[in-house]
């Protein structure tokens, strides 16, 4: 247990199999009979639908079926909507119905209108060709700013602002009190760009009707398959949800965009029915683009108050965020209550006013992308205090410094009262710097600038609220061959539970890794479980293993106490044995296995067998992994590139459970933070709503070479909420890169703020800019 166990760097147990082509992805499944579908989408942003024409599509070569959303509504299929409801500030939230296949109007680009089906891809393609649509275009609105300005072209009926909720924490008198005794204020514009999550498996989806037994199969990619379950079970197909079930296979990635109520899954399962055969539909990387949920997309104004000693006396927040065209499953939460969570982050500030409008547009939906509204409420943060730190002349990590929540004050109740339970959010910030040499700066600056480049180092702290709701699901038994099968209700998508939750087993009972065999994803075989996101699977998911398999060791040692003739408590497991404490006499797992099936073996009140399942609940949503993130640009000033040339992070994740496992989720989400800080943004044409960064020729994903080595490091503060004293990993890169570098390169360049992504053209402007001011200032 001392090479695999809590703590070690074991090397993932699926990549193997998962490297040498043995993965299973859902477009892998090809159940016999099984027909092909392909979405004609709408070529505009907004228009009506005069007419939709499918006879000679319906006639051609191996079609199918070719099916509008007036099939659907004849047999009651959807609508589909928002799935969470955000409260406003003055009224309800408009939540317009989505059908899956659009009747009457278009409201962006890749909107589905008919679903073709056909015996093979290329004949649904081609028969698709053939559906006829006739469109009235009608004017768009892409920009998120424009969406609630008067005469912006109106999306929905009975919503004439195009405005779906207007969402406010409070605390507006107080914060108002606040500013107008302020020493002095500060304040920043700034944008959240639009995002294409773009996990590595495009979208697919396969349908299936089992007529025995009168139930609908689904087998797709998902990030928990009871959230997709209730969603389609009650919503669009308005079944019971086990005349259901929903299979997930391997998953290549799903950045929070996997787990919703898409209408294409509706889609498949309703076909299937309808032919009695398999119904599969594969995306292609554009179609991906648009039809997976979109994320950020939030245009802030943001002030802060300050005292004397440059601490934070108040803060006030104005943001428009965009929701696309419709409402999904939580797009209207994230910018709102979830961004919300973590309102003030990591700073002893509790008077902050939020307000949040959420807009409609004529673009993709937007919903929870890694990090669900946490990287945008860091992002303002940061900002804010870099703008603070320029007013003051104070160095960044001192204004930081006197503004952090200290230790004494925990547990701290922010804002919106959630309690802080743990963090040493000063020491993480010092082990960053030091880890970056922050001091040796002005020496790596000079050298730089010999050779006519320009140099900046920035920081960003962030904290996150993961946890992601109070139940989590596991099963631990023991087989008849001294394997043992832990069953989980969470789900990976390539976070590695595979390996981390065997760990835990391993260490709880004593026996060998390769030992244990690992189940999720089918709700055949699981019992519930929230499934995987908001970074809750190590301290929900692993405690709920490791109650289970403690349990089932609780129950092993009253077995082989009873055997030897002692008590439980004097029972003690160690290498495969279980061993009266100070004495030779032992019994082992077989043994222990073999009498737990024998009923008569058994001591009084136990029921045969070793196998035990597990609901963890707990009394707290959320815990609060944290951690600062620094970076350090170089800036070439006559094209604007800003090469990443140093990055350094410190995260306290609490207790680690695999080291290895959370470097590489620290490895991705900066990678996304550094998409979104110099390369990413979903474009739309503002005249026609064209999407125009629809494939990779156009969006700008990070590749290698566009990250350094990174140095990391953990600060462990383990949280008193669960067993394991384990927070969440998987979400703080993409909350403290972006913040860091948007700090490093402003420093470079001598501006107080540049918005993202940092593009080699609007840094090189930036430049321009400042040098005519300068030559200005001096004449």
């Amino acid at each position: 247990m001392n090479k695999f166990g809590i703590g070690q760097p074991v090397r993932r147990r699926e990549d193997p199999r998962l490297l040498t082509g043995r993965g299973r992805y859902t477009d892998d499944f090809d159940p016999p009979g099984c027909a092909q579908a392909v979405i004609l989408r709408s070529p505009h942003a907004h228009a009506r639908i005069l007419s939709i024409k499918t006879d000679a599509a319906r006639a051609a070569p191996g079609a199918l079926a070719v099916l509008t959303g007036q099939d659907a509504d004849a047999d009651g299929i959807g609508p589909i909507g928002a799935t969470l409801v955000v409260k406003g500030r003055d009224a309800p939230m408009f939540n317009p119905p989505r059908k899956i296949l659009q009747t009457d109007v278009v409201r962006y680009v890749g909107d589905p209108v008919a679903l073709v089906v056909a015996e093979t891809r290329q004949q649904a393609l081609d028969a698709a060709e053939l559906v006829e649509v006739d469109y009235d275009p009608l004017p768009a609105v892409t920009d998120t700013a424009a969406a609630a300005e008067p005469g912006a072209p109106i999306l929905h009926e009975g919503r004439p602002d195009n405005v779906a909720v207007t969402w406010e924490n409070g605390l507006r008198d107080e914060v108002d009190a606040a500013f107008s005794t302020a020493h002095r204020t500060v304040a920043v514009e700034l944008i959240n760009n639009r995002m294409v999550p773009s996990p590595m498996e495009p979208r697919v989806a396969l349908g299936e009707w089992d007529e025995a037994k009168a139930r609908y199969v689904f087998t797709g990619p998902t990030q928990g398959v009871f959230r997709v379950r209730e969603g389609l079970a009650k919503i669009a197909l308005k079944v019971p949800e086990d005349a259901l079930r929903i299979i997930s296979p391997d998953v290549g990635g799903g950045f929070g965009v996997r787990g919703k109520l898409m209408p294409e899954n509706v889609m498949v399962l309703w076909a299937a029915r309808r032919l009695k055969r398999p119904v599969k539909w594969l995306a292609g990387r554009t179609e991906t683009f648009q039809s997976d949920p979109h994320g950020r997309d939030q245009v802030t104004r943001a002030e802060m108050a300050l005292d004397a000693g440059a601490r934070c006396l108040a803060v006030r927040i104005r943001t428009v965020a965009g929701l696309g065209a419709y409402i999904q499953d939580f797009g209207a939460r994230v910018p709102t209550e979830a961004g919300g969570r973590v309102m003030g982050t990591v700073y002893a500030c509790t008077l902050i006013n939020n307000e949040v409008r959420c807009v409609l547009t004529n673009t993709v939906p937007t919903d929870s992308f890694r990090g669900a509204g946490r990287p945008e409420t860091a992002y303002v943060m940061e900002r804010l205090f870099d703008q603070a730190a320029l007013a003051t002349g104070l160095p960044r990590d001192e204004v930081r410094r006197r503004n952090y929540i200290r230790p004494d004050q925990m547990p701290f109740r922010n804002v919106v009262g959630n309690l802080i339970d743990s963090g040493r959010f000063a020491e993480t910030q010092d082990k960053a710097l030091a880890l970056a040499d922050w001091q040796g700066l002005p020496a790596r600056r000079a050298e730089s600038a010999r050779r006519g480049k320009l140099r900046g180092i920035g920081l960003g702290y962030f904290v996150e609220a993961s946890g992601g709701g109070p139940m989590e699901w596991a099963r631990v038994a023991m087989m008849d061959d001294g394997t043992a099968e832990l069953r989980v209700g969470t789900f990976s998508h390539g976070q590695g539970h595979e390996t981390a939750f065997s760990q835990i087993v391993a260490q709880t009972l004593g026996i060998p890794l390769e030992s244990i065999r690992f189940v999720q994803g089918d709700t055949d075989l699981i019992e519930k479980g929230g499934g995987t996101g908001g970074s809750r699977s190590s301290s929900m998911g692993g405690t709920a293993t490791l109650r289970a398999g403690t349990a089932v060791l609780d129950k092993a040692r009253r077995i082989a106490a009873n055997l030897l003739e002692a008590a439980p408590e004097d029972i003690e497991l160690a290498d495969g044995r279980f061993t009266i404490a100070g004495t030779d006499r032992a019994v082992d797992w077989p043994r222990i296995i073999a009498v737990a099936k024998d009923p008569a073996a058994l001591p009084e009140g136990e029921s045969p067998g070793l196998d035990e399942a597990v609901t963890y609940t707990r009394n707290v949503e959320c815990n609060f992994p944290n951690g600062c993130h620094v970076a350090e640009v170089e800036v070439d000033p006559e094209t604007g590139t800003v090469t990443l040339v140093a990055y350094a992070a410190v995260d306290d994740v609490g207790n680690v459970i695999n080291p290895l496992l959370v470097h590489g989720q620290m490895h991705g989400g900066i990678l996304t933070g550094i998409g979104q800080a110099l390369l990413e943004e979903s474009r739309y044409d503002p005249d026609s709503g064209q999407f125009l960064t629809a494939t990779y020729m156009d969006y700008a994903l990070p590749r290698a070479a566009d990250a350094p080595d990174l140095r990391l490091g953990f600060n462990v503060v383990p949280t008193p909420t669960n067993d394991l004293g384990a927070k969440g990993a998987g979400e703080g890169g993409a909350c403290g890169a972006p913040p860091a570098i948007v700090s490093a390169v402003c420093d470079a360049i001598g501006v107080a703020h540049l918005d993202m992504p940092l593009t080699p053209e609007k840094v090189w402007r930036a430049i321009r800019v400042k040098r005519v001011e300068e030559r200005i200032a001096a004449e």
